[in-house]
């Protein structure tokens, strides 16, 4: 009875996200109370855990719950010039350097013009929010852990220039020269907003706010694999007896992961590239995501772990 104040408090901080405002300056404060949100953190119970729990008296069979959620991991910045994330305070991670110079689109300046090239940096930082997530999460009952570490830079596309810039090797790629491959959205349903491939920062798009999220969701799709051809940090976790972390990021598939708009406007809800909700286009061409990641767990309640069983 004494968690109901708790939960009230909770639920009505969290109700303040929901008329989503102009936010053309993201600061870690606001990133941080993103994090009250019910709807990206998506709690439920989904199985039971069996563990062996062993005494000098004999052994005897123990059961925990298995819990899913979703955790903000990171917060994943798409913009346009470079050293201008729109996140103030993790700026000088990504200031111009002597490969990675200006940024904005290519253009002939013709009035009429509508294939442009556009290209934007990306940034991918470990999420702020993990403390004030984790009392908003517990409230709801057990939780698991992330595999963000908070302001940890996992990608920054001024230190992959290769990649980023010249689409070193990924122009050569199957999933980059076969159409219909790796794309967000779909050409049946006139709503193609990009290939994930080739992963750096240039496409053609004439909606900016839709370049930003493929370019966001390009950057999300390396840091959840190891081994790839960029510089970047793996952003994953480890499995363990009763611990089951996100795998790869794959586009429009919400089991995998979701986003929840920053700026340009503050959003109180998660959804996946593409989606039909109002999309504001930044000013100054910069967005931001938090880049929410499904987890299992349950709690060890003895010395061996023996399997679990999920409610279909």
């Amino acid at each position: 009875m004494r968690s109901l104040p708790r939960r009230l408090r909770l639920a009505a901080a969290s109700l303040l996200l929901v008329a989503a405002s102009p936010s053309w300056a993201l600061d870690t404060a606001t990133i941080v109370a993103s994090t009250l949100s019910p709807d990206c953190l998506a709690y439920r119970v989904v199985g039971i855990c069996y563990w062996l729990y062993c005494t000098p008296f004999g052994c005897t069979v123990r059961t925990s719950v298995k819990v899913r959620h979703y955790i903000p991991d990171a917060v994943v910045s798409s913009y346009t010039q470079t050293g201008e994330n729109p996140w103030t305070e993790v700026r000088v991670l990504g200031l111009p350097n002597t490969t990675a110079q200006s940024g904005g689109d290519g253009t002939t300046g013709h009035p009429g013009e509508n294939n442009l090239s556009k290209f934007k940096n990306a940034d991918v930082i470990g999420h702020p929010g993990a403390e004030v997530f984790s009392r908003f999460a517990s409230a709801s009952g057990y939780t698991c852990t992330g595999a963000g570490t908070a302001f940890m830079p996992y990608l920054l596309s001024t230190l992959d220039t290769v990649a980023w810039r010249y689409n070193v090797p990924e122009s050569v790629y199957p999933e980059a020269l076969v159409p219909g491959q790796r794309e967000i959205g779909a050409r049946s349903t006139l709503n193609l907003w990009g290939s994930v491939y080739p992963r750096g920062g240039f496409l053609h798009q004439a909606d900016d706010y839709k370049a930003g999220a493929v370019i966001a969701q390009r950057a999300g799709d390396i840091v959840t694999r190891s081994g790839q051809i960029h510089i970047y940090q793996p952003l994953r976790a480890t499995a363990r007896d009763g611990y089951w972390p996100a795998g790869d990021l794959v586009e429009s598939d919400a089991d995998t992961g979701k986003w929840q708009e920053l700026t340009p406007t503050l959003s109180s809800s998660c959804a996946v590239f593409p989606h039909n909700s109002t999309q504001v286009q930044a000013q100054q061409g910069d967005y931001a995501w938090a880049l929410w990641r499904p987890y299992a767990c349950c709690q060890r309640r003895g010395q061996t772990f023996l399997g679990s069983t999920d409610i279909q």
